[in-house]
């Protein structure tokens, strides 16, 4: 029998929490009384059993994606696996990567299919899925690192801009980095997407070899990584501005790549107090109506 997760509101009474295992969901809908509790309803009915869901594929999950064929049965994880292909090629990833951000995506998508809804998200962890009908937006925050509570500055995500997406990664943050970048948070079209390209563009801010960095194998520090043996980035000593750069300047490139090739739409690189902005678009400011952070709370970033 699938077991119930755990469901509630925040202390303000607007934000649904579930939870369930190691994932973690928080998410809000603005709209009529009744298709806000439609909405709720329909995402505690999806999240039941989404979790046993997941772990009856987990071995092909921890598995390097094929670019060229999909071996999972499960929606999301499916999903995972399409938000990994495209770099699949030239990099070791796993579905694995696009996880929080899939998640999040599949409550939602239950959210809006069920319920007429001005704007909805679903945070789950940081990465964030987004819902805005015409004329809505939301004022998204910049951190410092993912598990740090400063706001650093706010951007606007319009319902004419195709982001939908936000997703942080670093060595800071719930998994696992291959680079030394505190914070990197990528806006893309989808959350499954803005996942797995934080990921990437995480890693590409390194300076390979640098003796202040220390680095261990991802399975010393937890056994069933799907990094297995890849060394992942443990700590890092002190850096001169010039090589601060020059690894901020090695992970922008990956992300003007990929902003080029259509797979985001933007993203903020941060290391050390320097912050590096990769966007097609000016970033836009505007009064404080709702500034969702990139951590447990709500969104994030550039």
């Amino acid at each position: 029998m699938t077991r119930s997760p755990q469901v509630g509101f925040l202390a303000d009474g607007r934000r649904l929490h579930l939870q369930d295992g190691p994932i973690d969901l928080i998410a809000e809908a603005r709209g009529s009384g009744i298709s806000i509790r439609a909405a709720y309803d329909a995402a505690v009915r999806r999240f039941t059993g989404l979790l046993d869901e997941l772990c009856d594929e987990l071995p092909l999950l921890r598995q390097a994606a094929d670019p060229a064929r999909c071996l999972l049965q499960g929606t999301v994880a499916r999903r995972m696996h399409a938000a990994v292909t495209p770099f699949a090629s030239r990099h070791f990833i796993t579905p694995m990567a696009a996880v929080a951000g899939s998640v999040a995506e599949e409550i939602l998508g239950a959210m809006v299919h069920e319920a007429r809804l001005e704007r909805a998200y679903v945070n789950n962890g940081g990465d964030i899925a987004l819902h805005l009908a015409d004329g809505e937006y939301f004022t998204v925050g910049l951190m410092d690192r993912p598990d740090s509570c400063g706001l650093m500055r706010t951007m606007i995500i319009d319902a004419v801009d195709p982001t939908r997406g936000v997703a942080t990664s670093g060595r800071h943050g719930r998994s696992f980095s291959l680079g030394i970048a505190d914070a990197v948070t990528v806006l893309a079209q989808t959350a499954s997407q803005a996942d797995a390209a934080a990921t990437i563009v995480a890693n590409a801010v390194d300076l390979p070899g640098h003796s202040a960095i220390i680095r261990c194998s991802a399975h010393d520090l937890q056994p069933d990584s799907d990094l297995g043996a890849r060394l992942v980035t443990c700590d890092v000593g002190e850096l001169s501005d010039g090589e601060i750069a020059v690894a901020l300047e090695a992970g922008a490139g990956c992300a003007r790549q990929l902003l080029a090739a259509g797979l985001i739409e933007g993203a903020a690189l941060r290391l050390y107090g320097e912050t590096m902005l990769v966007a097609s678009r000016p970033i836009k400011a505007r009064g404080s109506r709702s500034v969702y952070k990139a951590r447990i709370e709500s969104a994030v970033h550039v």
